[in-house]
């Protein structure tokens, strides 16, 4: 087993808090930072963090993510998403370590109406989107051989302690809200945009696996199932048991600041290729996730 010192950046968002149980199940020796530890966006802090601990890899799954304040505000997409990960990329240079990065399916613009390939050409379409691609292209510009691994719309049990949450809380909270007997708003969620939802604990063991296998290069690591925001709303209601009024609605009518691409979903075939496990069904997945939340509710 690989004794190597691993630090993770984003430590407590919903995807790093899982790379850290998978890394320490694993038995790699883990160093946990979030923003209040250490702000990427300052290089001295980050060079610092490097000094102090010579990490042998280093996973950053710190993100700004949102999309439609981005459009408003783009410096503070840009400072995080992309300038902060030239920081650390140019530590991982100096350190001889192996970088891990995080980034996303809307570094495409959806219009290939089918799941995206590593080898498809980026086209993004907004602020944040750009961010992201930015922030990959750092990594490739200062080292000869990052792992970038796209993903698309996580939801884990982190959610429920974070401030953004995820969207299966937002559609929770939105039908709780719905008064019995009563003339309700439907929740309306649109049907003409589809992505590849991510359970974040199967993401990160299958980032791990990538990272014990020693792989670099971009890889896509996606939920494997492409379903509309719409259909994916229906299904958390059903496993939930709950019973909102929900209409579908769609980009025209639900209009946001930000564009975002149409058809965004991820293909795992090169994942799959070198030997990691597909994930199961996004249904399956689901229900995993409404179970973490009912012991940690219960806890």
């Amino acid at each position: 087993m690989e004794t190597t010192k691993v630090v993770v950046f984003g430590c407590r968002g919903q995807l790093g808090i899982e790379l850290v149980a998978v890394l320490t199940g694993r038995g790699y020796p883990v160093i946990g930072y979030d923003r209040s530890q250490v702000d990427i966006s300052d290089s001295a802090q980050v060079e610092r963090t490097f000094a102090r601990e010579d990490p042998a890899i280093v996973i950053n799954a710190a993100a700004y993510n949102q999309v439609d304040i981005a459009e408003k505000e783009p410096g503070p997409a840009m400072t995080a998403n992309a300038l902060a990960v030239r920081n650390i990329a140019m530590c991982c240079r100096q350190y001889d370590a192996r970088f891990v990065h995080f980034s996303t399916d809307y570094v495409f613009d959806g219009t290939a109406g089918r799941a995206y390939t590593e080898e498809d050409a980026t086209h993004p379409l907004g602020a944040y989107a750009v961010s992201k691609l930015a922030g990959e292209l750092y990594a490739q510009a200062y080292l000869d051989h990052p792992l970038i691994i796209r993903t698309s719309g996580v939801f884990g049990p982190g959610g429920l302690n974070t401030a953004r949450s995820n969207f299966i809380e937002l559609m929770l909270r939105l039908a709780a809200n719905q008064q019995p007997g009563s003339s309700n708003q439907p929740i309306r969620v649109v049907d003409d945009h589809v992505a590849s939802p991510t359970y974040a604990p199967l993401l990160a063991a299958r980032s791990v696996d990538l990272v014990d296998r020693g792989l670099t290069g971009v890889f896509h690591i996606g939920g494997g199932q492409a379903i509309s925001w719409f259909e994916y709303a229906c299904m958390i209601f059903r496993i939930a048991g709950v019973h909102p009024e929900v209409k579908p609605t769609s980009e025209r009518e639900f209009r946001t600041a930000a564009r975002r691409p149409k058809f965004s979903a991820l293909s795992n075939a090169k994942m799959e290729r070198c030997g990691i496990e597909p994930f199961p069904p996004l249904e399956t997945a689901v229900r995993l996730y409404m179970e973490s939340r009912v012991q940690r509710f219960r806890a």
